[in-house]
């Protein structure tokens, strides 16, 4: 008769709890609602279209520059060591975040749990940050080839390659392990709906009742520092690259050793733009479409790993040369 009363004192507790959600703290919610694009949602399946059509065009295009470098001798080079390895990054960066997205998009599949929101949000920066590495790598090979060509194959060595590429994977997975960590030991309030198609790092760190200052100053300090350093590197080489280039005796030199580097600043160009654009936008654009921050957010996660085979095979002779004999052969 005595438990009685305690029973009905703790259902109408968790009565209470569960009507009062909006006031309630929870440390690690079991899942994460994503809303996909908030004011869109009735456009969804539409909106899937160019969102699958990105997706398919850069698994077929990256998986191609990984064919075509394995096939051809000639492209065992740094600058396709390199390229292979963005090919890779660009392939999980997408696959890191376009599967859930066109689940909510055609399935309405919106609950993600929350160990694999925190998952999704450490791979997503971590590629993302890897790509900058590479890109830095890449500025490095060709200065090299062009301010000081006869070393370029005792400097870059495929030992050498190797390393910078792992120090670069490093890098990137070492400076992004504070934010699935950060994000853990927060607790939550109110709601656990993320007004996004992904976990994106600061859209889930909003939802936190604690104070989130050291997060944002984290992030801030990865976008500006991270890559801010990586785009002065690249800056600096392009600057003695130029250099190098306007004391060639004549323009048709000058033209053909720039070309050499035109494929590379397209894709610094289609990477960095957009992505410094959204960054600072979702961090001080408070009067912008909470929508239109989403498809931005979107469209340099998927714009960037869809354009990179295309600037590369499009640009460079060596890929586009061995890409049209492969066709040739096959058709003949």
């Amino acid at each position: 008769m005595r438990e009685t009363p305690f029973c009905l004192r703790v259902g109408r507790l968790l009565t209470y709890l569960m009507s009062d959600s909006n006031t309630t703290d929870f440390t690690n919610p079991s899942t994460f609602i994503l809303v996909g694009i908030p004011g869109l949602e009735v456009a969804h399946v539409w909106i899937s279209i160019p969102f699958c059509a990105l997706y398919v065009i850069a698994m077929l295009g990256n998986f191609t520059i990984l064919f075509i470098v394995k096939i051809e001798p000639s492209l065992h080079v740094p600058m396709y060591y390199f390229l292979c390895i963005l090919a890779v990054t660009d392939l999980l960066l997408s696959a890191s975040i376009l599967p859930k997205t066109l689940s909510i998009f055609w399935f309405n599949s919106r609950d993600i749990d929350f160990s694999a929101c925190l998952t999704q949000m450490y791979f997503l920066h971590c590629f993302l940050v890897i790509e900058s590495g590479i890109f830095m790598a890449m500025a490095l090979d060709r200065y090299v080839a062009i301010c000081d060509p006869l070393r370029h194959s005792t400097i870059l060595t495929n030992p050498v390659v190797a390393k910078i590429g792992l120090a670069v994977v490093l890098r990137g997975g070492m400076l992004i392990l504070p934010y699935p960590f950060l994000a853990r030991w927060r607790p939550y309030c109110r709601t656990n709906i993320i007004p996004h198609t992904h976990c994106e790092h600061m859209a889930v760190v909003k939802l936190a009742c604690a104070d989130t200052r050291i997060s944002s100053y984290y992030g801030l300090f990865v976008l500006f520092c991270v890559k801010g350093l990586d785009v002065s590197f690249i800056t600096m080489s392009y600057i003695q690259i130029l250099r190098a280039i306007f004391n060639l005796p004549t323009k048709e030199a000058r033209l053909k050793t720039f070309g050499t580097c035109g494929s590379h600043l397209c894709a610094i160009i289609a990477f960095y733009i957009p992505h410094l654009f959204s960054s600072l936008m979702h961090r001080y654009g408070h009067n912008v479409a909470l929508h239109f921050h989403v498809l931005i957010a979107n469209m340099y996660l998927l714009v960037s790993p869809m354009l990179n085979p295309i600037i590369y095979g499009v640009r460079t002779k060596q890929i586009r040369d061995r890409l049209l004999r492969f066709f040739t052969h096959k058709g003949t």
